[in-house]
């Protein structure tokens, strides 16, 4: 077994300074992080394990990978010097992994990490966080002064000494020797303090107890050497008797134990064991599939999303791929859909080769019959959950509506499914209320088609848009959609129980019963006698901004908006390309007129005193860019509208004196 001598003079040492956001990192976790500080343990049991699991894997391919020993995790505790050692015989890391993995916090999300840490309202909302952004190794130094690495990679020769004491802003790398490839991490502890959460970690029924309150479904052996037992009549002459190994783990996989046997904290450990997600998961399910197949999964759904969700380089820790109790792979994306990749867990197969790969995933019958499997229970049991009492539902929309509703882009039997689980926000309810598809057609008008929506920024944005005026004068709800995948689902010809869904800013909308509509046609019909000449004057105007000016069926109080053809990009698509530098084709809309609103009647008056009235392209312009600007969008040239405004405002003013 290697041991570390953390005190000992070392020579050739390379000397790193941290990235200043990294220091920045380190002293929020130090100072200012938790009190339950037990769990550094907890972390560092699941690293070792990590690091066992992949020399598992690399051993199935490279039988030269297999140690002497068992794989397994040992504790090693010294009263004397006050060190706690977590050793692992597993992949081990190089010197370059060494400087990458341990000197490097939150590879992809430092950033992102400290704004959330020092966000957290109180010590009771940090520890999450720690988990999501990869940083829990360094939850060591909440009880610990100094920490040691030494670190030798399967099939290498050289060791790596890493040390650091976290504060000084540095790090140190050196070679080293390891008689066997593994991880040992040497904490020179902190001393014991109540007052500040530190519990005396020298002492063996303190670490066994935290081993088996948060590890002890770790599927190796924890070992720890313990004091033997006396003898009931002891022997003068015998020698003393040496400390014997016990190992503080059941080690029984969680996911094969009948359910009724697994208490909830398990279940909870479990999960915070395999994502590294310090939350509590919002539920769990197990499943098996019997017969031809044989497979177990057990499978969590979060309670917060991670902040990388939808990054397409994340590293996510998705659901595990065991063979038959043997761990094969972390993130099995061929399990489930990508509209699900936020469910964490485990599926154990009985029937899969141990030497499978991603490439044979891919092409296998079984793993497509788990996946079809497990796509189905977990729909069962979030439509389960949002039938049931209590605001887990609302919860879990809230973090990953946006992500399931990428399933509305798949098979239209997965449709129906998804659109049973959809949620969004209504013209009809209060701020912050959702309403779900199946209460929207319950609440439908008579002789209403079609399902109405408005796509926009936010919800805030949606409610004042004037596009919304025609439908809450006739009591007709519309759905607000503000997540950008919207714009897609959408836009493939969605239906839902045979209705179709209609934006309220495309085409023209007729509104109310056949006989409301046949009389609005008609007054329509009189109000385009009377200004088909002034709308065909605007429309000289605005010839190069859109392709049409008509009289509007949707406005009641505003003076004018802008309408998308139909299959033309809506305002929302348009700014969400824009955000993501995508080229955004030139496309003129339609602009709309409301006959009575006291605007429009102004610029009649200026078209019966004259044809060519000096005014009437100036208020043609500014008609346009209001209607730009009250759908949220932004102007091309807003320095010329503001001149513009001053202009007639001037005028005006002269007129009025």
């Amino acid at each position: 077994m290697a041991t570390t001598d953390a005190s000992a003079p070392q020579e050739g040492q390379a000397h790193y300074e941290f990235r200043a956001e990294t220091q920045q990192l380190l002293r929020l976790m130090i100072h200012s992080l938790y009190s339950n500080k037990e769990i550094f343990l907890r972390e560092l049991i699941s690293n070792a394990s990590d690091a066992l699991d992949k020399l598992r894997f690399a051993a199935l391919t490279d039988q030269s990978l297999v140690p002497e020993e068992e794989l397994h995790i040992r504790i090693e505790i010294d009263a004397e010097a006050r060190s706690l050692t977590v050793h692992d015989n597993g992949i081990g890391m190089s010197r370059e992994d060494a400087v990458q993995n341990l000197g490097t916090i939150a590879k992809s999300g430092t950033q992102e990490f400290m704004a959330l840490l020092e966000q957290a309202k109180d010590a009771k909302e940090r520890p999450d966080l720690i988990g999501q952004f990869g940083v829990g190794f360094y939850a060591s130094f909440l009880v610990a002064d100094r920490v040691v690495v030494l670190t030798r990679k399967a099939g290498e020769v050289e060791a790596t000494r890493w040390e650091s004491d976290g504060v000084g802003g540095s790090y140190t790398v050196e070679a080293a020797e390891r008689p066997q490839a593994g991880t040992s991490v040497t904490l020179m502890l902190k001393p014991a303090d109540d007052e500040d959460g530190i519990q005396d970690y020298t002492k063996p029924w303190v670490v066994e107890s935290i081993v088996r309150k948060y590890s002890d479904f770790v599927s190796y052996p924890i070992k720890m050497k313990q004091e033997a037992p006396p003898l009931a009549k002891p022997d003068e002459e015998a020698p003393p008797a040496e400390p014997e190994d016990k190992v503080l783990n059941s080690m029984k996989a969680i996911w094969t134990r009948s359910p009724s046997d697994v208490q909830d904290e398990e279940y909870k450990e479990f999960y915070k064991h395999i994502s590294h997600d310090w939350n509590d998961p919002l539920t769990h399910l197990t499943t098996s599939l019997e017969g031809t197949l044989e497979a177990k999964a057990l499978l969590y759904i979060p309670s917060r999303a991670p902040f990388d969700l939808f990054r397409a380089d994340a590293e996510r820790r998705g659901v595990q791929l065991y063979v038959r109790r043997v761990f094969i792979m972390d993130d099995c994306k061929e399990l489930l859909p990508n509209y699900l990749r936020f469910v964490r867990g485990v599926v154990d197969s009985e029937d899969l080769p141990l030497n499978v790969s991603r490439e044979i995933l891919q092409q296998n019958r079984q793993i497509r019959a788990i996946r079809k499997h497990l796509v189905k229970k977990i729909l069962d049991a979030l439509a389960n959950m949002k039938k049931g009492e209590g605001d887990d539902y609302l919860s879990f929309w809230k973090q990953f509506g946006a992500v399931l509703k990428e399933g509305l882009l798949l098979s239209q039997e997965r449709n129906e499914r998804i659109y049973e689980l959809l949620l969004a926000e209504s013209s009809n309810g209060e701020a912050g209320a959702l309403v779900s598809l199946g209460e929207y057609s319950e609440r439908m008008k008579e002789g209403q088609e079609a399902i109405y929506y408005l796509t926009a920024p936010s919800v805030e944005q949606a409610r004042k848009s004037p596009h919304l005026e025609a439908f809450q004068a006739k009591g007709v709800e519309v759905l607000f959609f503000t997540d950008a995948v919207d714009e897609i689902w959408l836009q493939e010809r969605a239906e839902y129980e045979g209705k179709k869904f209609q934006s309220v800013v495309q085409g023209d909308i007729q509104l109310g019963t056949e006989e409301e509509k046949k009389e609005a046609e008609e007054e329509k019909q009189r109000q385009q006698n009377e200004l088909g000449d002034l709308l065909l004057a605007v429309r000289a105007a605005l010839q190069e901004e859109v392709k049409e000016v008509r009289l509007s069926s949707r406005l009641t109080s505003s003076p004018a908006c802008l309408v998308t053809g139909d299959g033309d990009l809506s305002p929302q698509l348009e700014r969400i390309m824009r955000a993501t530098g995508q080229e955004v084709p030139k496309v003129k809309r339609v602009l709309e007129v409301n006959p009575t609103h006291p605007v429009v009647k102004r610029m009649q008056e200026m078209h019966e005193a004259s044809k060519a009235h000096p005014d009437l392209p100036n208020f043609s312009r500014l008609l346009y860019g209001q209607a730009i600007l009250s759908e949220g969008g932004e102007l091309e040239e807003p320095a010329e509208f503001a001149k513009l405004i001053a202009e007639v405002m001037v005028k005006v003013s002269v007129s009025a004196s």
